[in-house]
């Protein structure tokens, strides 16, 4: 991460912003369930609101070094953070009520991984769990400021298309100054009712 991405967004505004401004537009109508993992957290800025509304958060972060911060922040609390590869989750079927990833997608070096990391998200939620998140948009400035990373910004019409044909439910992409989206993973009775199999849209 160059110096300048790095500065952002481990500052107390960009925290600020997340959990303001992207948090409770995201969760005003969804429950998180007690168990919730996190993809991706890097310096935290939504894990501190994410934790005290959940029994139990599982940071899954592939930086050794930034998970290694992060879990010094919470010794002994209900947040556990895992060195790992989200697109390699090592949780059994069904072990979260919900998965969050905010702001991070877009430092994923492929499409394909991006995928992936979708695809393990709906694996590891319990039936009717649902995946949140957010996104930056594609913008000539931001391709600038991540000069030296990774920087593979998400579509948000690819990302509907994704959550939808990975096989998510309900699923809802809207777009304003950011890409946020929720996708529910259906429960057996959604595969009873072939009439509803859960909205789908999008917004801007």
């Amino acid at each position: 991460m160059n110096s300048n991405h790095a500065q952002v967004c481990t500052s107390p505004e960009w925290a600020e912003h997340i959990q303001q401004d992207i948090l409770p537009a995201l969760t005003r109508d969804i429950s998180l369930g007690e168990e919730m993992l996190e993809i991706g957290p890097g310096p935290g800025a939504a894990t501190e609101w994410l934790r005290s509304r959940v029994r139990q958060l599982t940071a899954v972060e592939i930086d050794a070094e930034a998970a290694g911060k992060l879990a010094a922040r919470y010794p002994g609390g209900n947040v556990e953070v895992v060195t790992g590869d989200a697109t390699q989750l090592s949780y059994p079927d069904g072990s979260f009520d919900s998965v969050a990833c905010f702001t991070m997608l877009h430092h994923v070096p492929t499409a394909a991984r991006q995928d992936q990391i979708l695809a393990e998200a709906l694996r590891v939620l319990r039936p009717g769990g649902t995946l949140i998140g957010s996104d930056s948009l594609a913008s000539v400035s931001l391709h600038h400021f991540h000069e030296g990373d990774p920087y593979n910004p998400v579509d948000p019409a690819w990302l509907l298309g994704r959550l939808q044909t990975l096989g998510f439910g309900a699923v809802t992409v809207t777009v304003d100054s950011t890409v946020k989206f929720a996708a529910r993973k259906t429960t057996p009775a959604d595969a009873d009712d072939c009439a509803d199999d859960g909205p789908v849209t999008a917004s801007r």
